[in-house]
């Protein structure tokens, strides 16, 4: 079995040999050497070969005779060879002879053709270069000439065109390496030139501005021509395109160029370094980067611009300065919004002005408060105004700030009222409160054209006349018209309708009526050193002020066009103001009069215990004090009967007031001798002090029957002594006995005598009787004596204490 195996392996490694290529039966035969049948392998070996020889023999054999018939044929065709090779060598040897000239011709004609070869191809690459090095050279050219826009296009052309077409040229590849520099030198220069730009346009902001404001003037005053003219700073754009071209200084500015020329922001700027820029950036692929720095740049711009100085506030130059940079700013930005392709959008434009009006109006704001002046104020608003108008001429919104010149207006009208409260004060000091004397007509004339005033009655009298008001009614009254007419100012060109500058200047009239001249006149007539005769003129002052307010009416609806009679129209306070004022003055004299009638009163020293002489009382004296009250009451009321003007206004006008002042005047006397009689302090007093009281009541009552003032009817002075007259008559003639029997009823003769007051005083009148009898006890008879006066004093008291009493339930 093991010999069959390997009999089968020997044939296999046989056939593998046989098929094998000779470099790889190494491997073979080493399996063989491996085993150890190798002996019987290579007797195997041997066999094989034999079999092979025998195969290799019987084909010899087989083929022979046709190999031996070959070499026959092959020996006869080896003369015909020689034959044939001598042939050739002839033919070959005339052919070379025949073709020597042949080949010369050749030669140069090859060579013609090579050179015409190089010539083409020198012609073609030279071709290829050539516009290389024109447009270089026109590159270089335009870098000299600081034209970057039109060299990086030529930079573009000269990258992507005719350097690829040139070819791998060591110029070439200079130039090509020189590219970026060149595109870096470029951009860097762009942004040098828009930097100085930034940089001028910051400076020369206050210039720009001023120029535009002055056109925005001009074409107000223009306003009136028929023709529509374009909007301020537009009327001579122009377009600016990638090739603008200008020099690169910024301002162009003639000083003495007429007002009818004024330029544009786009005469005074040159804005050919933002085109150039912009344009070299997008070329670059950089646009958005540019947008964002210029954009950038701008915005700390406008935060410098919209700072305002901490001095602005003291001169109008300030203001203006202030508003000339802010102009300057934003006409450049809508220039550049219009010009420039997209390189601020009105977005932007809209972000930025929204910005800068919210800090102009907190700047303005602070800043007016500070003012004082009102023509500074009135200054400031028509700059304001001016502002924005120029800006508004330039599509930006602007009612806030119209908005805000309302406010103003607000602390306008306060500075005024401090102003006019001033004035008002020198005209009421320097006023010598005296009718005003007239010596001619035309002197008559001039003061009924500065005041309202007519009087048929006191233009028939003849020269010299007085006028019946003080100086201070025809000032007074200007000042009001003067303040009308500054409240008018400032509401010009606010864009108000006349209803609205009409309700406006009548607010403002009102508060200086009702706050500011009310308080003057407050102050004139409460100060000190105050007399009556001034009180008195103030009173017909203010009653023809007050005649003339529907004329201060009238005045401002002709200003305003506005009808007084206006649905919504304010009213004017005048009226109540000087009502307001005559009654102050009439107080005023009320109390100056009472208040000089308490210190007459002062001087009172009765003796509240005097004994009552005998047959005496029909000849007591009034107490020298009250004679010289009465003395000073006289000489006072006759300052009333000695007034200017008819007798109609003295009815009515200074007549009112002296009989309320002197009703005023007797009642206050009545009532303070009465205190004086009911004193608390005074705890008795005897009845001759009654009876001095009584006289001293009687000359009063006389004082009031000769009529002081003219216009009261019958007694109806006495009246005011009628309380005090009745308490001393009852205790002077001891008429108990009427007065109880009688009270209550209205014939009653002591209808006015309070049982209070009564009681009061009879317990005064009866405690030193009761005080008397007390230390006289050893005398009875005494005692005896006035026994029945004391139970009839003590029957009165107890009576007067039950009326109190049933008069309380």
């Amino acid at each position: 079995m093991a010999s069959a195996e390997t009999a089968a392996e020997h044939e296999r490694i046989l056939r593998e040999i046989e098929s094998t290529d000779t470099n790889c039966i190494g491997p073979t035969l080493r399996s063989v050497y491996d085993g150890r049948e190798h002996g019987l392998f290579v007797e195997k070996l041997d066999a094989r070969i034999r079999n092979h020889d025998r195969d290799i023999e019987k084909m010899c054999n087989h083929h022979y005779q046709g190999f031996v018939d070959s070499i026959t044929e092959l020996l006869k065709v080896r003369g015909e060879a020689q034959k044939l090779k001598s042939q050739v060598t002839d033919t070959n040897r005339r052919l070379q002879d025949d073709g020597k000239d042949l080949l010369g011709c050749m030669e140069e004609l090859q060579q013609c053709r090579l050179q015409q070869r190089n010539i083409a191809s020198t012609v073609e690459k030279l071709s290829l270069c050539l516009p290389v090095l024109e447009t270089y050279s026109r590159l270089q050219e335009q870098m000299r000439a600081k034209r970057y826009y039109p060299a990086l296009r030529t930079l573009e052309q000269l990258e992507q065109t005719c350097l690829p077409r040139a070819g791998r040229y060591r110029f070439c590849s200079i130039m090509a390496d020189n590219i970026p520099h060149l595109r870096t030198h470029i951009r860097d220069t762009a942004m040098t030139q828009l930097k100085d730009f930034l940089e001028s346009i910051r400076k020369h902001s206050d210039k720009i501005g001023e120029t535009a404001i002055r056109q925005a003037q001009l074409q107000r005053s223009l306003d009136s021509s028929a023709q529509p003219r374009p909007l301020i700073g537009r009327r001579v754009r122009k377009e600016a395109g990638p090739g603008a071209k200008g020099h690169d200084s910024m301002m162009e500015q003639n000083e003495d160029e007429e007002e009818e020329d004024v330029p544009g922001a786009q005469e005074l700027v040159d804005f050919s370094p933002v085109y150039r820029c912009l344009h070299i950036y997008t070329v670059l692929g950089l646009r958005d980067e540019f947008e964002n720095y210029y954009r950038k740049q701008r915005r700390k711009q406008a935060r410098l611009v919209l700072q305002p100085h901490s001095n602005m506030h003291e001169t109008l130059d300030g203001y203006r300065r202030y508003f000339n940079q802010i102009v300057g700013f934003f006409v450049v930005e809508d220039h550049v919004l219009h010009t420039s392709q997209g390189l601020v959008n009105r977005v932007y434009v809209e972000e930025l002005w929204e910005l800068a009006l919210s800090k102009i109006v907190a700047a303005l704001r602070t800043h007016s408060s500070y003012c004082d002046n009102p023509d500074l104020v009135l200054d400031l608003k028509n700059l304001i105004v001016l502002f924005a108008d120029t800006l508004q001429g330039y599509g930006f919104p602007v009612s806030q700030l119209f908005d805000m010149l309302l406010e103003i207006h607000e602390q306008y009208g306060e500075i005024l009222l401090k102003r006019w409260n001033l004035t008002f004060r020198q005209v009421l000091d320097q006023d010598n409160y005296s009718p005003i004397p007239v010596s001619t007509e035309q002197e008559y004339k001039n003061y009924t054209s500065m005041f309202p005033f007519q009087d048929p009655e006191l233009e028939k009298l003849p020269f010299p006349k007085k006028l019946p008001f003080s100086e201070f009614v025809p000032k007074v009254y200007n000042q009001l018209k003067e303040f009308i007419y500054a409240c008018l100012k400032y509401s010009e060109d606010l864009h108000l309708s006349s209803t609205e500058v009409d309700d406006m200047i009548r607010k403002s009239t009102n508060l200086l009526l009702s706050r500011t001249l009310s308080h003057c006149l407050q102050y004139a007539i409460k100060k000190k050193n105050v007399g009556m005769a001034e009180l008195v003129q103030v009173i017909i002052n203010t009653t023809h002020l007050e005649q003339s307010c529907h004329f201060l009416e009238e005045f401002i609806s002709n200003i305003t066009n506005v009808p007084p009679d206006a649905i919504n129209s304010t009213k004017l306070y005048g009226t109540s103001t000087f009502k307001d004022a005559r009654h102050a003055a009439e107080a005023e004299i009320y109390s100056s009069l009472n208040a000089k009638i308490d210190q007459f009163l002062q001087l009172a020293d009765y003796d509240w215990m005097s004994p009552l002489q005998s047959g005496s009382n029909l000849q007591l004296q009034p107490s020298d004090f009250l004679i010289d009250l009465i003395t000073f009451l006289q000489s006072t009321f006759s300052v009333f009967t000695n007034l200017p003007g008819t007798p109609v206004q003295h009815a009515t006008l200074p007549g009112k007031v002296a009989q309320t002042a002197c009703m005023s005047a007797c009642k206050h006397i009545s009532t303070s001798l009465m205190q004086l009689l009911l004193d608390p302090e005074v705890r008795q007093i005897s009845i001759g002090v009654l009876h001095q009281l009584d006289a001293d009541v009687r000359e009063c009552e006389g004082f009031a029957r000769a009529g002081p003032v003219a216009g009261f009817q019958g007694d109806t002075l006495l009246l005011a002594f009628s309380d005090l007259r009745q308490l001393l008559d009852l205790f002077t003639q001891w008429d108990w006995s009427s007065y109880l029997a009688d009270y209550g009823k209205p014939t009653c003769k002591y209808l006015r005598v309070n049982p209070h007051a009564a009681l009061a005083l009879l317990e005064k009148l009866f405690k030193p009787m009761r005080e008397t009898s007390r230390k006289n006890v050893v005398f009875a008879q005494f005692r005896k004596s006035d026994r029945d006066r004391h139970k009839l004093i003590d029957t009165v008291i107890k009576q007067l204490r039950n009326l109190i009493a049933q008069h309380t339930s």
